[in-house]
């Protein structure tokens, strides 16, 4: 089943499943593009129903048929609605023209523009973002589509007049009549690629199929563009070799086109340097600590300096960066405790973040809280792996996920399971039924000096400033 395309002229946009962060932005977008723009959606409520009404987009709580009466010019289909959705099935019914979100963003958005992007299964948010404010400092005015608060700009989307378009490539499935990925989707000029692991359980079955998605997408770039890849990726070799484009690699190996070498890491202060093609480029520094945010930055640089940005410019730039939301996002200190929030999920996310937290505070004591939420955290296909990677953390709480319903009885994880796990390694970790235990043991457990991280993709239930209000009043 194929769409059947944009028409030429569009006034009236309406977006299906309007409240999730990429369609809230593009809706956003659209609006301030000139268009006429109404959504709907079954969860409409704060932050994103403020976002929307802020920009004067009207949204319609629930999935009705009636919404569409108005005759828009365009739906565009979130890739969270099935094809009996009501809207979806009326839209059909009507001969209502439709389209997907990447199909809508290449359209309107990114168009002839040089489009830089992000994909890979870690970092494509930060690296993304990142990107985008080196462009920006540079003068340069870039749009982009990101998944997550760009603290420097405030926002995930922008509509810049510049000649680039900053875009993060999702491997996950188009919408119901296209189940391929997003990715597949953008006309990239160039291409970051942070390397694969196995992630989204609930529409791939194993690494290989992952893979098979970036091998389509490279063989599609033209040889006149750039890839930047990370070198180290267990199947680099084989997904980089014989392409037409010109491939980039980056990492700490001697091999890599462009390398960093770390120089120093304190709080507030990351340091690196980085050379290319074994030839010194520059010294850089940034807030953002850890291992993996230097090479999430590498690949920032080499993008940036690929479309002709000098190495002074990045260097002031990457100075400003400001982070992202809930990426190591300090959200109050409270009776001497610093608690943070971070979308840390799969588990070499977890594992980098505990260690980055863990480095950019080694004086303090680190208590990692942890809920298990998407649909590949909440199945067992990590069960034996998540133990390894608290190692740094010295307080570990396990949240039992919420929503372990959705998951088939044989395939769900146990947080109890995980909890045991790293008693047996050592570690002081304890199972929770619901967060407002954690918040009672946290708020209990927790003195003077401690960091507390925070760890789902998902509110979880607001638990930083449930923390922080439980420990307002406490000194020790």
């Amino acid at each position: 089943m194929n769409p059947p395309g944009i028409p030429e002229k569009v006034g009236c946009v309406h977006l299906i499943a309007v409240c999730g962060t990429g369609m809230g932005a593009l809706a956003a977008a659209l609006k301030e593009l000139g268009y006429v723009v109404t959504g709907s959606d079954a969860n409409v409520y704060p932050p994103m129903s403020t976002f929307l009404a802020e920009r004067g987009i009207a949204v319609r709580q629930g999935f009705d048929p009636g919404h569409l009466d108005y005759g828009p010019d365009l739906v565009i289909v979130g890739n969270a609605v099935r094809k009996d959705n009501p809207e979806a099935v009326r839209m059909l019914e009507a001969g209502l023209p439709y389209c997907s979100m990447p199909q809508a963003v290449n359209h309107f958005l990114a168009g002839d523009k040089q489009t830089i992007v992000v994909c890979g299964t870690h970092g494509k948010t930060t690296t993304a973002s990142m990107v985008a404010w080196l462009l920006a400092a540079a003068g340069c005015d870039p749009s982009f589509m990101i998944g997550g608060i760009v603290r420097n700009f405030g926002s995930n989307y922008r509509v810049g007049s510049g000649p680039h378009m900053v875009i993060e490539g999702d491997e996950y499935d188009t919408a119901f009549f296209d189940k391929g990925a997003k990715l597949l989707h953008y006309r990239p000029y160039v291409t970051v690629w942070t390397g694969a692991e196995f992630d989204h359980a609930d529409i791939f079955t194993d690494l290989e199929e992952i893979r098979s998605v970036f091998d389509l997408y490279f063989s599609a770039i033209p040889r006149d563009r750039t890839l930047i890849a990370y070198g180290a990726d267990a199947a680099a070799q084989r997904l980089l070799s014989g392409r037409r484009c010109r491939v980039r690699t980056y990492g700490i190996r001697p091999e890599d086109h462009w390398r960093l070498l770390p120089e120093a890491s304190e709080p507030g202060l990351n340091r690196f340097s980085v050379f290319e093609k074994q030839q010194f480029f520059g010294t850089f520094e940034m807030a953002p600590p850890g291992a993996h945010n230097r090479l999430n930055a590498l690949s920032a640089v080499a993008a940036a300096a690929s479309l002709g940005i000098s190495g002074e410019n990045i260097a002031d730039a990457l100075k400003t960066f400001a982070g992202v939301k809930r990426r190591q996002e300090i959200r109050g200190v409270a009776g001497g405790v610093t608690v943070i929030d971070d979308f840390a999920h799969h588990p070499t996310a977890v594992c980098e973040t505990v260690a980055a937290i863990s480095s950019a505070y080694p004086e303090s004591r680190l208590i990692a809280v942890f809920e298990p939420r998407t649909n590949t955290s909440m199945r067992r296909v990590f069960q034996q792996v998540y133990p390894d990677a608290f190692d740094r953390a010295d307080l570990i709480c396990i949240r039992k996920p919420s929503l372990l319903h959705k998951v088939p009885e044989d395939q769900r994880f146990s947080s109890t399971q995980l909890a045991e796990d790293l008693r047996k390694k050592g570690k002081d970790a304890h199972c929770f039924e619901d967060t407002g235990q954690i918040v009672k043991f946290v708020a209990g457990a927790a003195r003077a000096g401690d960091v507390v991280l925070v760890m789902s993709n998902g509110g979880f239930d607001n638990i930083h400033e449930r923390l922080l209000s439980a420990m307002g009043g406490k000194v020790r």
